[in-house]
């Protein structure tokens, strides 16, 4: 006999028993069958901790098995880890809103999320709203967009404006921080409190991702210990040079991915 996951739920089996056998045992309307976070045949013969995710198209999932669905896709063993990490983000425009979605959707236990403005219609070019969330606080309104996606992430806000004096509060406890600020000064101001009060504790920033430049000239780079900037470092804002989607997303998803790294292990850069 050997010991094997099924969506989530311990089974032993027969070590001969192939993946459609345990798909007729199981769950014999499943579309879709995941093994270790791929998609597999079903002649596939299981193995000794095996994980298995078998779903069918269009079914709710009861609230248990949607987190194990939602995960079944990722890197065996990092769903481990992520699930109770802390991850602040000072800023929710362009890059906070999409580097929030993309850590939510790979499950990331706690976010903390603080912004003082309210969705505009100028926003919906690259920020992670709807239309019908106009006039919303952004962080209430990213909130509901994130647990949507996720409700199993516990998300934090805080509305209102980050200074040197509130910055160690309104993020307390978090294992990484992300700065995801549009405007330089506010850039500038939290990179150098962070850098001076919690030194400890990685900082994810970005600068350089206007306009329509060549994708590869994002970048993630290590500045100094903890502190790792992400973007060409060149093309802010500024008239007739604005922040769009595209790279703006390539920027959000270099900081994302950064935090992931950094959660694991890894450098990023």
């Amino acid at each position: 006999m050997i010991s094997i996951l099924v969506n989530e739920s311990s089974l032993k089996i027969e070590q001969t028993t192939r993946l459609s056998q345990l798909q007729t045992q199981h769950k014999p309307d499943a579309d879709l069958l995941i093994v270790n976070g791929f998609p597999a045949k079903p002649d596939y013969q299981l193995c000794q901790g095996d994980q298995v995710v078998m779903i069918k198209r269009g079914e709710i999932p009861s609230a248990e098995q949607l987190e194990a669905l939602m995960m079944a896709r990722h890197t065996p063993g990092v769903h481990a880890l992520i699930s109770k990490s802390c991850v602040g983000i000072a800023g929710a425009g362009g890059l906070g809103s999409n580097i929030a979605i993309a850590l939510a959707r790979v499950g990331i236990g706690k976010l903390i999320i603080a912004d003082f403005d309210l969705v505009e219609p100028s926003n919906l070019n690259r920020q992670q709203y709807f239309i019908d969330q106009i006039g919303q606080p952004k962080v209430a309104a990213l909130k509901e967009n994130l647990q949507r996606i996720n409700p199993y992430v516990e998300i934090e806000t805080f509305m209102g404006r980050i200074d040197p004096q509130n910055l160690r509060q309104i993020f307390a406890g978090v294992d990484v921080m992300v700065e995801a600020f549009d405007a330089p000064d506010q850039k500038a101001m939290l990179t150098a409190a962070h850098l001076q009060q919690a030194a400890e504790c990685p900082l994810v920033a970005a600068s350089g991702m206007a306009g329509y430049e060549s994708s590869n000239s994002i970048t993630t780079q290590k500045n100094r210990n903890n502190f790792y900037l992400i973007g060409d470092q060149q093309n802010a804002a500024q008239p007739g040079q604005g922040l769009m989607a595209p790279r703006v997303s390539i920027a959000a998803g270099h900081q994302a991915n950064a935090v992931l790294r950094l959660l694991l292990g890894e450098e990023p850069a």
